[in-house]
């Protein structure tokens, strides 16, 4: 990072705001992806601080309404005067957009380079247990009317939806990481009731921690 006044602002003021976010998204997920941001980011010619930026905003709107946190973090983003400081006004119009089109669901494809690094970055298999974890506390935080063995169905439908051959999350700039977590992900995914046990063991381990 080249602008260790902005790296400070945000450290200081936007990281504590993950705590009100369930773990799935919360401030290891956001650090994650804006170190896979910056890593892609040195691939082409982009501002290295608005990615930063963009990655540290995605989700900030998360706990207030998941189903718009997209929308939401883009405005909050808007709202904060403190950015004007750092950027342009068209530079905070890129961010905002970058912001509002990072989501796995999105039906549009990202309209700039910098939502496409940050959308492929906040694509995130660090390994299948993680992602187990980040789904079943996803799960627990907005499906609190299910039984524990449907939290656990939830997981397989969640994963095999997002991950599965025809899943949603796409990758627009090369990710060679991914690539390759994906397929043992779907390779897991492929025996349903391994996969099942293997979430129940994971839930068990991180009760246990």
């Amino acid at each position: 990072m080249d602008n260790e006044e902005l790296v400070k602002y945000i450290e200081k003021n936007i990281f504590p705001l993950y705590s009100r976010n369930e773990e799935g998204h919360g401030i290891n997920h956001i650090k994650t992806v804006i170190e896979r941001s910056l890593k892609f980011a040195k691939n082409y010619d982009v501002d290295i601080n608005m990615c930063y930026t963009i990655a540290a905003y995605h989700d900030l709107g998360h706990f207030i309404d998941r189903k718009r946190h997209e929308v939401i973090s883009a405005e909050m983003f808007m709202e904060d005067e403190n950015m004007k400081k750092f950027f342009t006004d068209e530079q905070r119009k890129t961010i905002k957009e970058a912001i509002e089109d990072h989501r796995a669901s999105s039906d549009h494809k990202p309209r700039s380079i910098y939502g496409m690094i940050v959308s492929t970055a906040d694509r995130t298999i660090k390994n299948i247990d993680t992602c187990i974890r980040r789904a079943y506390s996803y799960g627990k935080k907005n499906y609190e009317g299910l039984t524990e063995e449907q939290q656990i169905e939830r997981v397989y439908e969640h994963l095999t939806e997002k991950y599965g051959q025809n899943g949603y999350a796409k990758t627009y700039i090369e990710d060679k990481e991914y690539e390759e977590s994906i397929k043992k992900l779907r390779k897991a995914l492929e025996n349903k009731e391994e996969f099942l046990e293997r979430v129940k063991e994971v839930i068990r381990e991180n009760d246990e921690k």
